[in-house]
């Protein structure tokens, strides 16, 4: 395949301000942030005049920020909405993440829109009809194979953003009314409770239990760091780390570890780097030490086993087998560099995950705050590696733009000229008179201290040609001018060649791809409804959020299968004595039907019945 025709960007989350000035720092070409209203993380809001700061911030580097306004939206909530993306955009945002079809009839800005992953797109059609009617990228499934996106770029031409890193949702985004369904939270509208990530028990039609107390339905994390080099050559534009509800620490060491594979394959295949800068940090950035659950590739190359069905928090790193227990305290096999404070995790004797923390280690000896659950033998994983946390809080980590710097002599007096990385060029002149300088290698190493000390900018003095001959006294305050008012002019002029992308919109009537025969359409204001009107789709069934009771209703669709997981496929669940259908229970009382279309390898979950009580997941 010949080269990417757009520069790959790595694309991180910025749970605020400090947040997104923290993925930038360690090497984002861009971000996205929640607004106020309207995203689909309704925990992570930010005021329009952060969303400012974080565009000024990122915009020295030629990064981008994406502002995400990817709920569903009601009818009373279409002019405010319209109103904050006009906002956002004269803050300075990039592109905007959209959910709501309506949004394409209305009054917009010329910002660029990114369909969010939660418009379903996972096919060449539907991807396709996005790109026909205005959408500068497509957010594609998290559920798609190599092969899937290798097809769908094939037949578009519309930039291509996937999710390489981060928590992964059991069903397709923006068709999962679980959460909703049983609790009125719904995820289409930026507060989903988790459900999956509960824990149920599995029966068949006889009432036998399959499985009991498992988180049946939650998933292991993304990571897909060893196929960052395919997506790209698959024609990824864009890679996504999930996470706008994580901490800094989690985005320092993230987007540090992408930063480095991108950089490898962009130096190695000639690619070209969608923002400026490079970044420096004083660790070594380890996917095993951040919050995962296990780590899955999903269904990036196949199907696999994927589900982490014995907890739904943090498992982190493998750390060994207990080798000797003491009263108070188990020695490990291996050295291992624990600490107080480093959280541990084990599979207990009914296999479910317990966890407790060290109080301290001492000659070998670990002490923990409870031995309960603890034997030899027993593998344990480290959750929490309290060192390593600490060391990225306080890790010094920054981005600079590197310069070439010439000086030499005019004659009126002497000239700076600084050439960055990106080819932007400014040059200062000083008028001044010339005395030779008596000591010449003083004189020369004087120049060379004070046009190149750039430490309380952004720039970094990559190379420094000298052109006098001979070298000249100078005094320290005439080089300190120069270099401060060249700074000033390429500031200047980067701002000016920066260039914020903008479209033009252009009514079309291109048929929808698919008949839309229910409340899965998701429409929910007037809006989407001409929308899909004008798109050949009139019989439309307001979206479950209206106050739809989804008993009896699908109201999740997956390619993860719970039979694929428990090895019960084909005859196996008949070998086993089970009767079809089967059923899952929560601890409040909901239960689902499960049906499984083995010829696409989807699984349906059905709501049976509904608790009156809910209880989200922690």
């Amino acid at each position: 395949m010949n080269p990417p025709e757009h520069p790959i960007e790595l694309l991180a989350p910025a749970r605020d301000v400090v947040s997104g000035q923290r993925a930038i720092d360690c090497g984002a070409d861009a971000v996205y942030i929640g607004p106020e209203r309207f995203g689909a993380r309704a925990q992570a809001g930010n005021s329009v005049e952060d969303i400012h700061r974080l565009c000024e911030y990122a915009h020295r580097y030629w990064a981008r920020v994406y502002v995400t306004l990817n709920t569903l939206l009601f009818d009373a909530e279409i002019d405010p909405a319209i109103a904050l993306i006009h906002r956002v955009y004269q803050a300075g945002a990039d592109a905007l993440i959209i959910q709501d079809v309506g949004l394409l009839q209305c009054e917009l800005p010329p910002i660029p829109l990114i369909a969010s992953t939660q418009m379903h797109n996972h096919s060449v059609e539907r991807v396709r009809f996005l790109e026909q009617v205005g959408l500068s990228r497509v957010i594609l499934s998290r559920e798609l194979s190599l092969e899937q996106i290798r097809e769908i770029r094939r037949d578009t031409r519309v930039e291509l953003e996937c999710f390489v890193h981060g928590a992964l949702c059991v069903g397709y985004s923006g068709q999962c009314f679980l959460s909703y369904s049983i609790g009125g939270r719904s995820g289409n509208r930026g507060e989903c409770a988790q459900p999956c990530r509960k824990s149920y028990t599995l029966e068949d039609s006889d009432g036998q239990v399959i499985a009991a107390g498992s988180h049946l339905l939650s998933l292991r994390d993304l990571n897909a760091s060893e196929h960052v080099d395919a997506l790209v050559e698959a024609g990824i534009t864009s890679l996504k780390i999930e996470g706008r509800l994580k901490d800094t620490a989690y985005v320092t060491n993230v987007v540090s570890h992408y930063r480095r594979v991108l950089d490898e394959l962009i130096q190695r295949k000639k690619l070209r780097r969608a923002s400026s800068g490079v970044s420096i940090a004083d660790f070594q950035p380890d996917l095993s030490k951040t919050f995962n659950r296990g780590y899955t590739d999903y269904f990036l190359t196949g199907r696999n086993k994927m589900a982490a069905m014995q907890a739904a928090g943090s498992i982190g790193e493998p750390l060994g087998k207990i080798s000797r227990l003491g009263p108070d305290h188990f020695i490990l096999k291996g050295a291992h560099a624990l600490s107080a404070g480093d959280g541990l995790c084990f599979l207990d004797a009914g296999r479910l995950w317990q966890g407790t923390y060290v109080n301290r280690v001492q000659d070998g000896c670990i002490y923990p705050d409870k031995m309960k659950g603890l034997t030899a033998g027993l593998e344990l994983f480290r959750s929490h590696d309290h060192r390593f946390i600490r060391s990225l809080e306080k890790s010094r980590v920054y981005r600079t733009i590197r310069l070439r710097l010439n000086w030499r002599e005019i004659p009126t007096g002497f000239s700076l000229e600084a050439t960055d990385e990106d080819g932007i060029s400014v040059s200062i002149e000083w008028q001044t008179e010339k005395q030779v300088a008596r000591n010449q290698e003083m004189a020369i190493k004087q120049i060379q201290e004070h046009l190149s000390r750039l430490g309380d900018t952004y720039f970094t003095c990559e190379a420094l040609t000298i052109e006098t001959n001979p070298c000249f006294f100078l005094p320290a305050s005439g080089l300190n001018s120069v270099r401060r008012r060249m700074v000033e002019a390429l500031i200047q002029e980067r701002g000016r060649r920066f260039l914020r992308p903008t479209i033009t919109r252009q009514a079309c009537d291109t048929p929808y791809p698919d008949p839309l025969p229910d409340f899965r359409a998701n429409v929910l204001n007037r809006k989407a409804a001409e929308f899909y009107s004008c798109h050949g789709i009139t019989a439309l069934v307001p979206g479950a959020e209206t106050g739809r009771d989804l008993t009896g209703e699908i109201v999740m669709t997956a390619r993860y299968c719970i039979r694929y997981e428990l090895d019960l496929c084909g005859t196996r669940l008949a070998q086993r004595r089970f009767k079809e259908p089967l059923f899952l229970q929560d601890e409040q009382g909901n239960r689902f039907q499960l049906s499984f279309d083995c010829h696409d390898c989807h699984m349906h979950v059905r709501l049976e019945t509904k608790s009156r009580t809910f209880c989200p997941a922690t």
